[in-house]
């Protein structure tokens, strides 16, 4: 398969496993991964968020994770540069659909 170009759209407490993974799986077999935050410029950061079950609990618990650096300014992107568009979970789209 040719290389693709990929856009990751991300904000602050998004899952980390669903932006983490892709991003890095995508990454290594050959395909331009574009991750970007509304605000945000490249090289700054977002907060990502991890869940995890503690001490035999019914529920999880939500920590902070890593800094995931973003490579491209939302601001300058154009849709029509890429192929796919990967959206990852966690809180950070409720605050992404919320920004106008």
């Amino acid at each position: 398969m040719a290389p693709k170009k990929i856009l990751m759209i991300v904000g602050d407490f998004v899952e980390d496993y669903e932006a983490m993974v892709p991003f890095q799986a995508l990454t290594m077999v050959g395909h331009t991964v574009d991750t970007v935050s509304p605000d945000k410029k490249a090289k700054e950061t977002v907060a990502t968020a991890i869940h995890e079950e503690e001490n035999n609990e019914q529920t999880y618990s939500e920590k902070r994770g890593h800094a995931f650096t973003l490579t491209a300014t939302f601001s300058s992107i154009k849709s029509k540069d890429y192929d796919a568009l990967i959206l990852p979970g966690g809180r950070a789209p409720e605050h992404l659909r919320l920004n106008k």
